[in-house]
């Protein structure tokens, strides 16, 4: 425990160097040129830039296979903690959360839908490389190298446990943000994980009052559940969820066989820890195949259904499209709000050449994007919901204590509670 507010402590000192940074002024103030000189800008270089560039695509690596050692083979919570730290610090403050995974979800959609992109090979490497690590390891990214994970985890001091059904539930609204999250940016219409990450305004210390609100209520909330925005929010986490259900060589929380002494039951902060089952549950759960039967058959009616809601409030979606927006002002000759001046969206439109027809035939062919993503976005809801349903009908036979390869973020707090691996606990079991 001291641990932990050791590392608190730490960033705290960080976050006060970044601010004081902030405010700081130049030494030596640019010289006023009295004969109409302009101060060219400054330049820097692209080699240098891509440098850098492969050296945090090398440093993801490196983290990567070090927190996954720590976890399978070292099997060390006190390793995760600590680099966990040092990711806050390189990846969240000195980085200042970009280029990050969760937010390369995003690049990767437009450059699938938008032949014209470009997308830079840091974000495509960002973006592959913690779910190839996912699929042979599990979820060991989340574990303590993404920043946004690793803040709530040092944060988590008093986590409590929450009901399975609430879980369950509120477990379905990442799948439904990384749809919305494609589908924003397939259409080149915003970049909303970048936006509306709440820590990103700590790390770069620009945010809104209201962004850094919203972040602070976060990490006070990740004190009694642990990490809210990966169990929650995450749509990043929602596709390693998918992922780390196929992995290869997943953490255990005993090194060998389990002796059931139920001293893990509680330990998993985020409750990813699945109990033994017995013949006699299979016996009374025989119901539940009558239920899983019905359940699987309505999977394609939510779908349809889902969809067709989906495709009602397609315009409502498309309505914060940069063009969208753009021809409903010049139409309503609204200028944005503004009074005294003209929009600066609408002096680019008019020096752009662009004729009023152009730009509606582009709001037109937006919209049918639109209508076709929400139809999609609809039926990929509705399968989620589906799926997840069926999924409390399954039953799985167990006879010891493993981590849930889904939901189990493998920070490897459950491992400290083995007294197989634990000799203090051994003795204190004796």
């Amino acid at each position: 425990m001291k641990s932990k507010y050791i590392s608190i402590i730490i960033l705290v000192i960080f976050l006060s160097l970044q601010i004081f940074d902030s405010y700081g002024i130049s030494r030596f103030p640019k010289p006023e040129f009295e004969n109409g000189h302009v101060q060219p800008p400054v330049k820097t270089s692209e080699a240098r830039a891509d440098i850098l560039n492969y050296l945090d695509i090398f440093i993801l690596i490196a983290s990567l296979s070090l927190i996954t050692w720590v976890i399978l083979k070292k099997r060390s919570r006190k390793g995760v903690f600590w680099i966990s730290v040092f990711s806050v610090a390189y990846f969240g403050f000195y980085k200042q959360g970009c280029i990050c995974a969760v937010g390369s979800v995003q690049n990767v959609a437009l450059a699938l839908f938008n032949p014209g992109y470009s997308i830079p090979i840091s974000a495509l490497l960002f973006f592959i490389i913690p779910l190839v690590y996912t699929l042979f390891f599990g979820r060991t990214f989340c574990a303590g190298i993404c920043p946004l994970g690793a803040i709530q985890d040092i944060v988590a001091l008093r986590p409590v446990s929450i009901k399975s059904w609430l879980e369950k539930t509120l477990g379905i609204i990442p799948f439904i943000y990384l749809a919305l999250a494609i589908l924003y940016a397939a259409t080149a219409t915003d970049f909303i994980i970048c936006r509306y990450d709440p820590f990103v305004g700590f790390f770069r210390l620009d945010a809104t009052f209201m962004m850094f609100a919203i972040g602070a209520i976060f990490l006070l909330l990740g004190v009694f559940i642990a990490r809210p925005y990966c169990r929650f929010l995450c749509p990043y986490g929602a596709l390693l969820n998918l992922v780390s259900r196929f992995s290869r060589k997943h953490m255990t929380i005993t090194p060998a066989e389990c002796i059931n002494c139920r001293l893990c039951e509680t330990s998993c902060p985020v409750g990813a820890i699945n109990f033994p089952t017995t013949l006699k549950d299979k016996a009374s759960n025989e119901a539940g195949e009558t239920r899983f039967a019905m359940h699987l058959i309505l999977v394609p009616a939510f779908v349809l259904i889902f969809g067709f809601i989906g495709s009602l409030i397609h315009e409502n979606m498309a309505s914060v499209n940069p063009e969208i927006r753009l021809a409903r002002e010049l139409k309503n000759k609204t200028n944005y709000g503004l009074k005294n001046e003209e929009a600066v969206e609408i002096t680019a439109f008019k020096s752009s050449g662009k004729t009023m027809g152009q730009l509606n035939t582009s709001v037109v062919e937006i919209k049918q994007q639109f209508y076709v993503g929400s139809w999609i976005l609809g039926g990929f809801v509705g399968l989620v919901i589906g799926l997840t349903l069926v999924s409390l009908t399954v039953f799985r036979f167990r006879k010891d204590y493993t981590p849930n390869k889904a939901t189990c973020h493998s920070c490897s707090k459950c491992m400290d509670y083995c007294p197989v691996a634990n000799p203090k606990l051994q003795k204190h079991e004796g």
